[in-house]
């Protein structure tokens, strides 16, 4: 017979068979992503397409190059500007996709001036491996130097263009290409072999868009990716490469035209 207590007695605690939600962090999400999807995305970001997507709407809408000359420097300042943008927005734009923070990703999460400071002190340390790969160069491989001037340096005929050209190289160097190295090692970081494949195979890649201004040229460039790829990695922010890079850009200008100025440079 049943006994009419045990029918008040309190029933035992029932496990809940539905899984409990779990959150998953922003860089959780992104790695589960295709690496195709990121290849794609670091493709695009690389610069070489977006420049040549502008290059050729310039083209189509009536802008005129010579063939067999260097680019006009309107041409020049007008693609690296625009391409500035778009690349910038195009990693801000692929970073939010997978909800990742923006802002997090490529600032970190440190103080910003302390970083400015950084960046301002670390341009003796660039200058001095400019200064050594280019002695190295000279001294064992001289048929480097294939270029004997910079082209872009020839087109600084008046305060008004260096003052246009100064401009680009702090916007196109300094942000543009420090933003995209930082997306870029970002992405190798989740999803393409680890940072470290990213930084050698992003500083070819770097150098080799120099070619233009010499075989050396090109060396002593990778070799300087490569070096604020490293300081973006270990800072956890591109703000100090981003000064650093901005103000040695900033400073060759201004050696360019004190040495032209004073007849340290041979006649054009």
């Amino acid at each position: 017979m049943t006994d009419p207590d045990a029918l008040d007695a309190p029933l035992p605690p029932v496990d809940d068979p539905t899984p409990a939600t779990v959150e998953v962090a922003p860089d959780a999400a992104s790695s589960s992503r295709p690496p195709v999807q990121s290849l794609l995305e670091v493709v695009l970001c690389s610069g070489f397409p977006t420049q040549l997507l502008i290059g050729g709407v310039l083209l189509l809408l009536g802008v005129r190059i010579t063939p067999g000359t260097a680019l006009p420097f309107h041409f020049i300042v007008t693609v690296s500007l625009i391409d500035t943008v778009v690349l910038v927005g195009l990693v801000v734009l692929f970073l939010r996709a997978r909800g990742e923070d923006a802002r997090a990703v490529l600032l970190g999460r440190v103080p910003a001036w302390p970083e400015v400071t950084r960046g301002v002190l670390y341009l003796p340390l660039v200058f001095g491996v400019v200064i050594a790969i280019g002695a190295l160069i000279r001294a064992v491989a001289p048929w480097l130097h294939d270029v004997p001037e910079n082209p872009l340096q020839s087109m600084l005929t008046s305060p008004v263009r260096v003052l246009t050209f100064a401009m680009v190289v702090v916007l196109a160097g300094g942000v543009r290409e420090e933003v995209q190295r930082a997306f870029i090692l970002h992405r190798f970081r989740h999803d393409l072999g680890g940072v470290a494949l990213g930084l050698v195979l992003f500083s070819v890649a770097f150098g080799a868009g120099h070619f233009g201004q010499g075989s050396d040229a090109a060396v002593i460039t990778g070799v300087l990716g490569l070096l604020w790829g490293v300081i973006t990695v270990t800072r956890g922010s591109l703000i100090a490469s981003a000064v650093s890079h901005a103000l040695f850009n900033l400073v060759q200008v201004g050696l360019y035209q004190y040495a032209s100025r004073n007849g340290l440079l041979p006649p054009t």
